[in-house]
């Protein structure tokens, strides 16, 4: 079975740093293709980062400089790197992943629209001062 597990939401302070992470199991593709996508009440969901298994990866320019995705090939691990936080980036945040039809590179160049299969619950990440 296919799922995607995130963890790793909570409070920070602004200006402060959290990391997520995001497990896939149960995929045995040749490559895949992952994303993280947000969330804000009352907000459409926003892709932030997509990233694929052969190694592109498109950050939006919202998070783009402050945020870094990295990948623990051992364990199977998609990290999200957050670092100087700010008040608008509270959000549910949310991962997803699934075979990259097209290719990983269309894929992931177009992360914030592709018809991922596979989410994850989401965790929460509260910006404060």
């Amino acid at each position: 079975q296919m799922k995607v597990v995130e963890c790793g939401g909570g409070p920070v302070q602004i200006g402060g740093s959290r990391t997520l992470s995001c497990a896939p199991s149960g995929f045995d593709y040749m490559s895949y293709c992952m994303a993280w996508f947000r969330q804000v009440p009352g907000k459409e969901r926003e892709g932030i980062v997509g990233y694929d298994s052969d190694g592109n990866i498109v950050y939006d320019d919202s998070v783009k400089g402050r945020f870094t995705v990295s990948k623990d090939q051992n364990r199977n691990i998609l990290y999200l790197e957050m670092s100087d936080l700010q008040a608008e980036d509270t959000a549910v945040y949310t991962c997803a992943a699934d075979e990259c039809h097209g290719g990983s590179r269309h894929v992931t160049e177009s992360f914030r629209t592709y018809p991922y299969n596979y989410w994850g619950q989401g965790t929460q990440v509260i910006v404060s001062s």
